[in-house]
């Protein structure tokens, strides 16, 4: 099991604004214990990004969470903006490569820094860049990630997402508490304990005990997709507004969960099956997220690492008001 921590959204659209990344990074390399080494590194790798959303994009958000979970202790570090994009992205990660007068070292030094490093851009449409500090861990046959950014003004997230991986899929959750802040929380936290204590259920029988849990808090919207990876299906069940959707190359299969609140008035619970395609990616959101109807507007995001997919989404279809959750699932590579 791997609960979904919160993910620290800070805006960098000047200079002045680069400290507090950097902060924000090493508050996290605290928590995971990092040392001198791990610190130091996280801190080149925060400031490197947050520098170059200011020089190359104009600006942008950076998107930073801890990874402790399956032998992983790491810190994610995503920079996302909106600017012209790169034109040739293999000779922007060369060393002594340079748009902007610099020395050129900027994304060849992210790289080396990192265990973990991707990137996306789209010409005319932004670029996003991932980077992760400390241990990968070791994941076989399935990789679920995802932000959890919380509603604006607020310092924790009323959704939470968590998943239990299998040697032949994984079933993940997400929940939505109604409204945001504490109380919200608290009602996505009962979900979650409810899903780890539902372990190798189906869906429907999942989102049954969820409902039950969630009696108490204020509730909320929650769904359940399970990957059987050997049947090639996915099983979804859903209350509320939790988006999800199968993508097979340029084609969406859309899960519809039932209309209802979780702890409170569900009328229907059941499942939907769809196949699992052999190079599938498995979509869930809560609401804070316009719907992706233009997910094939984005030319070769779905082959990109997952936490990356989740970033670009949420910087392009985050309403702004609401807590966020995105979590994207594909097979490893």
């Amino acid at each position: 099991m791997a609960l979904s921590l919160a993910t620290k959204a800070v805006p960098v659209q000047d200079p002045t604004q680069v400290a507090e990344a950097r902060r924000a990074g090493a508050d996290l390399a605290r928590g995971l214990a990092f040392d001198d080494e791990r610190a130091g590194r996280l801190s080149l790798v925060v400031t490197e990004s947050a520098t170059n959303l200011v020089r190359h994009g104009g600006g942008g958000q950076m998107l930073l969470r801890a990874v402790n979970s399956h032998g992983a202790a790491a810190v994610e570090v995503l920079a996302l903006d909106r600017g012209p994009g790169m034109t040739n992205v293999a000779r922007c990660l060369e060393d002594g490569y340079s748009t902007a007068g610099s020395a050129g070292t900027g994304l060849g030094a992210l790289r080396r820094l990192s265990a973990l490093f991707d990137l996306y851009s789209h010409q005319g449409h932004g670029t996003a860049i991932l980077s992760r500090v400390g241990d990968m861990g070791l994941r076989r046959g399935m990789v679920v990630e995802g932000v959890c950014v919380p509603a604006p003004g607020e310092d924790v997230a009323g959704d939470a997402w968590d998943e239990e991986v299998r040697a032949d899929g994984v079933a993940i959750l997400v929940a939505d508490g109604l409204g945001h802040g504490p109380a919200a929380a608290e009602a996505s936290a009962a979900a979650v304990d409810a899903f780890r204590h539902s372990r190798w259920q189906p869906p429907a029988a999942r989102l049954e005990a969820i409902h039950l849990a969630m009696r108490g808090t204020r509730g909320g919207a929650v769904a359940v997709a399970d990957v059987d990876r050997a049947a090639r299906l996915v099983r979804f069940a859903g209350v509320g507004n939790i988006g999800a959707l199968v993508l097979d190359g340029d084609r969406a299969r859309w899960l519809m969960s039932h209309n209802g609140t979780a702890g409170h008035v569900v009328r229907k619970i059941d499942e939907v099956t769809v196949p699992w395609p052999a190079r599938g990616l498995l979509l869930m959101y809560s609401d804070g997220l316009g719907t992706p109807r233009e997910i094939g507007a984005y030319p070769g995001l779905a082959e990109r690492h997952p936490s990356l997919v989740a970033g670009v989404l949420w910087r392009d279809l985050a309403r702004g008001r609401d807590d966020v959750t995105v979590v994207v699932a594909k097979e490893a590579a």
